[in-house]
């Protein structure tokens, strides 16, 4: 079997260590070794990284890949409150598959070779079709863990109405049949959002009944529970009753912080600040102005983060990055930037925030062992960075600076500066 060597590059493990120079040795579909000098063999083919960061492949730890709107193909019609025409028409399965393989292609061509699924934006199959289909080599992208549809308890919110409230025998069939349709998460909407409803954010539309409820059923069935939750309630509610990946906890009082603390080994946290940046920044093109963000809530939930989770980070509570990408201020494609938003905003290093899109992304998908690091035995998920991201993060906002992007051994990506650079080091 040919290896494959990267050579002469800084290594970025995935920990909290800075980079180090060491060659990278993979045979087939995962790293068989990191030391510095590796061996050649005549057949090696020698990838020449010098002047490079080696790192393991990004993880989008709260991925919409069914979300309509990538880089370069944006929907307005899915622009809440402000336009939901896309719900008011058909979409065939086919332009849906069309539309998730897209998103897939671009998640996977901006360094990202896991994606753990917020949750569908629609009932259906599209999310396991588009997992299968990139398994079975027919689509490029990420590998993904596949979240059903978000399921919601108030009629002013925006996930699929499928009970009264206060109905845990509901939400407990819900997460049964989402679990026997072949989704690995279940979403569930313990608040609301102020996008819908005004002073959404601060309702939680689940008891406490109806939460451990769903998580008896999720652990019978073998699932992982994802929530949105902005009141501190809801966050309370989810920490207690074992949801793992907890998305926003923007207004979590000192109580819930002190529960997520508690905790902290059992669950993930995630702002999904990407799309809070983007609606008081990036929306006025499409209708999003300082008045429309207010409104909807985003400038009160950002500057909430900005109070959060430099709490949350120093009490030690594992924090991934993905920002809701998927609306059309905030496209697919663009999901590297929420590193930088780690830093500026929250008070990461560089290699803090690199290390929360890598190995504690790993940890995440439940594949610690296998994912987001470089390391002897991990699957061979591989970017070659121009520059030293550990220094710069915002260096992988920029797809130029990916001069290759390796998934499970084989090459996505390899940029014609580093093929030519390892040709000419192969005549020599």
């Amino acid at each position: 079997m040919t290896r494959i060597v990267f050579r002469g590059g800084q290594v970025f493990d995935g920990g909290l260590d800075g980079p180090r120079p060491a060659d990278v040795v993979v045979e087939g579909n995962r790293v068989t070794a990191v030391v510095h000098g590796a061996q050649a063999r005549d057949d090696d083919r020698i990838i020449d990284a010098a002047g490079c960061v080696v790192m393991p492949g990004l993880v989008e730890g709260h991925s919409h890949l069914t979300f309509p709107s990538g880089v370069g193909s944006v929907e307005p019609g899915f622009n809440p409150p402000l336009d939901v025409s896309y719900f008011m028409r058909p979409h065939p399965a086919d332009e849906l598959r069309e539309s998730a393989a897209r998103n897939a292609r671009l998640l996977l061509d901006a360094g990202f070779t896991s994606a753990y699924s917020a949750g569908s934006l629609l009932p259906g199959d599209t999310e396991l079709w588009l997992r299968d289909a990139i398994n079975a080599g027919q689509v490029p992208g990420p590998r993904v863990r596949t979240a059903s549809v978000e399921r919601d308890n108030h009629t002013a919110g925006h996930g699929a109405k499928l009970g009264a409230a206060d109905d845990p025998a509901a939400v407990a069939d819900f997460v049964r049949q989402m679990a026997a349709a072949g989704f690995e998460n279940v979403k569930l909407l313990l608040s609301n959002d102020d996008v819908f409803v005004a002073g959404g954010s601060q309702m939680t539309q689940y008891s406490a009944a109806e939460a451990a409820a769903a998580r008896e059923a999720a652990a019978e069935a073998g699932v992982f529970l994802n929530c949105h939750a902005q009141a501190a309630e809801s966050v309370k509610i989810a920490v207690r009753h074992g949801f793992r990946a907890i998305y926003h906890c923007s207004y979590a009082d000192e109580e819930a912080i002190d529960l997520l603390e508690e905790h902290r080994d059992e669950l993930f946290v995630g702002p999904a600040v990407g799309i809070m940046w983007a609606n008081i920044h990036e929306g006025e093109e499409f209708g999003i102005d300082a008045a429309a963000a207010e409104k909807m809530g985003s400038v009160a939930s950002l500057a909430a983060m900005e109070r959060l989770y430099p709490e949350l980070r120093r009490r030690g509570v594992r924090i991934v990055p993905g920002g809701d990408y998927g609306f059309p201020n905030n496209p697919i494609g663009r999901n590297a930037r929420d590193l930088g938003l780690f830093v500026r905003l929250f008070g990461f290093s560089p290699l803090e925030a690199l290390h929360a899109a890598t190995g504690v992304g790993g940890e995440l998908l439940d594949r610690r062992r296998e994912i987001g690091r470089i390391a002897d035995g991990y699957l061979a998920d591989i970017l070659v960075v121009r520059g030293d991201p550990t220094q710069d993060v915002t260096l992988l906002e920029d797809a130029d600076n990916l001069l290759a992007i390796m998934k499970d051994g084989a090459f996505h990506k390899i940029s014609p500066e580093l093929a030519h650079r390892t040709e000419a080091d192969a005549a020599r």
